[in-house]
């Protein structure tokens, strides 16, 4: 019972996605269905790879493991040596890390750089809003300017008022008959 609930669940959900235009169509069914998975869970273990394989740690860890490794396989007791002297081993696990590690660092890398690409994305667009926004209150600032231009200042109008006073100290000289 609680199967056919799922199922119709299901139904539901798939007749709801077939009518929106977003969601692409599923063009075969199988019997047995597909498990989920996250497509970035490998770009982000390879970028901590990538991560810890950039670390002094990694170095030291890796110094320590062929220094062990050469001691063992020249001090230690013949018997237990597993690898002689050209350390045929110890070369082939050397490359065969290398040739993990190689393609591992480079999808980190380019992972970083579809981040890159979006961060100076979105820079450029704040670069651009910034850029909008002076250019706005440049024009505002010249349109104040020239309207303070036109208005009267406290030394015209001191300028304007003495010379009226001037003017009037004038008239009443030319108005006096003595």
């Amino acid at each position: 019972m609680a199967r056919d609930d799922r199922s119709l669940a299901e139904d539901r959900r798939l007749i709801r996605a077939a009518d929106r235009l977003d969601i692409p169509r599923e063009l075969r069914r199988t019997i047995v269905r597909r498990r989920a998975y996250d497509a970035d869970a490998f770009g982000r273990l390879s970028e901590r790879i990538a991560r810890f394989l950039g670390t002094g740690r990694f170095l030291v860890y890796m110094t320590a493991t062929v220094v062990f490794w050469v001691g063992w396989n020249t001090l230690g007791p013949a018997s237990l040596r597993f690898d002689a002297y050209p350390f045929i081993f110890l070369t082939l696990a050397l490359s065969l890390q290398a040739s993990y590690a190689a393609p591992l660092i480079l999808l980190a890398q380019n992972r970083q750089e579809a981040r890159d690409r979006v961060q100076y994305e979105r820079d450029r667009d704040v670069d651009a809003r910034s850029r909008a926004d002076m250019e706005f209150l440049a024009r505002e600032m010249a349109a104040l300017r020239m309207s303070v231009g036109e208005v009267a200042t406290r030394d015209f109008l001191r300028s304007e008022l003495r010379s009226l006073l001037v003017e009037l100290d004038h008239k009443d000289h030319q108005d006096d008959p003595v």
